[in-house]
């Protein structure tokens, strides 16, 4: 899955929840059974999963391009130094 497949999955995530809680809720309500209810939007739950959990072709249409092996022992890696991992800065307490 590619940068903008993550983007559109967890967009669609979110739809499809909201979805199924809207439409759940709106049953519950019209029929006034609270286990409908839950079982309405654990459907949209399965659903949902079943939607964007698994790595479908529409969530892979913009793949990344990777270095060949040859290329990436030209271009190494930068090396990153102790100093800048911690910010550069040391954490002082303060004492009374």
């Amino acid at each position: 899955m590619d940068w903008q497949g993550q983007k559109r999955a967890e967009m669609l995530m979110q739809v499809l929840l909201v979805a199924s809680a809207v439409a759940a809720f709106l049953a519950g309500y019209v029929l006034a059974d609270f286990q409908l209810m839950l079982l309405v939007y654990a459907g949209g739950v399965v659903l949902t999963a079943l939607i964007t959990v698994p790595d479908w072709p529409f969530f892979n249409r913009n793949p990344l391009k990777w270095l060949d092996a040859a290329d990436a022992e030209r271009h190494p890696r930068p090396q990153v130094s102790a100093g800048a991992t911690a910010g550069g800065k040391k954490k002082s307490g303060k004492n009374k």
